[in-house]
């Protein structure tokens, strides 16, 4: 595996947040979703900052690794701050030019847009992928999820590709990457020329990847076998998941950050989008 592709990856770690019970996790990083997407001012905004920097001081995981994963998203983050930046109008405005009227409330909501994006990334990457292992992951979900087995929603095969699917990206980011060097190396140029040239060169590197792709599933389809894998009807779990008082204090944590975005959104609206 790359060292610059950890997008997806379990990073190993003993903290709080990686002992905690992946059912809980996930829930967890549900309701903390729900909070971003509740947070409208700057003052939310600002707890939701200072509570994420704190998680991930408790996981120990380097910021330079949470920064690297957040390079392939770059272009849309970028993206999305300027189509905002020129949507949203305002009272103040700062640069009139032809068509273009750029107002302090746009730049404002692109920076508190751009800061929900990074934070929806963050917590989900804190709170499962970076400290859960897909097993760990792939057994809360099934076991959140039971109840649908009633309506014979085959649980356990969804939460199986669910997270053979999380698990392989970092494996087909790395995998393209190899196979850029590759062409590269052969002369392939991949910056230059128009858009229908560049499109034309991915060719090289997409029939490979399909490859590769399709190689790996069906070495894993072929393990899967071999260890007589038939499904879930009659599994047994080898370590059954408890939860903990860690795991409802710090549900109880994440409820009461809910509550204070709300106040803060109602009563210091230091700035509204």
């Amino acid at each position: 595996m790359g060292s610059d592709v950890i997008f997806g990856q379990y990073i190993k770690g003993d903290s709080v947040i990686h002992q905690l019970d992946a059912r809980m996790k996930i829930i967890i990083a549900i309701l903390y979703i729900v909070i971003i997407f509740l947070a409208h001012s700057v003052s939310a905004f600002i707890l939701l900052i200072v509570a994420t920097a704190v998680f991930i001081i408790m996981t120990k995981i380097p910021l330079r690794l949470l920064l690297k994963a957040m390079k392939p998203l770059m272009i849309i983050i970028i993206v999305t701050a300027i189509i905002n930046m020129f949507w949203f109008t305002g009272k103040t405005l700062l640069v009139k030019f032809w068509i273009i009227n750029i107002y302090l409330e746009g730049i404002i909501n692109s920076l508190l847009i751009i800061t929900r994006i990074i934070l929806l990334i963050m917590a989900t990457s804190v709170f499962l992928t970076y400290t859960t292992t897909p097993l760990k992951l792939t057994d809360a979900i099934e076991y959140l999820l039971g109840p649908l087995k009633v309506l014979h929603v085959p649980v356990h095969e969804f939460s199986m590709m669910m997270t053979i699917a999380l698990r392989f990206i970092p494996t087909l980011i790395d995998e393209t990457h190899k196979i850029i060097n590759a062409q590269t190396a052969r002369g392939a140029n991949f910056t230059s020329g128009g858009l229908i040239s560049r499109a034309k060169s991915l060719i090289p590197i997409l029939i490979p990847l399909f490859i590769s792709a399709f190689r790996r599933a069906d070495e894993l389809a072929t393990a899967m076998e071999c260890r007589c894998y038939t499904g879930g009807d009659g599994r047994t779990k080898l370590n059954v998941p408890k939860t903990s008082c860690a795991d409802w204090i710090f549900l109880l944590v994440i409820i009461v950050l809910g509550v204070a975005v709300v106040l803060l959104n109602t009563f210091i609206p230091i700035y509204s989008m």
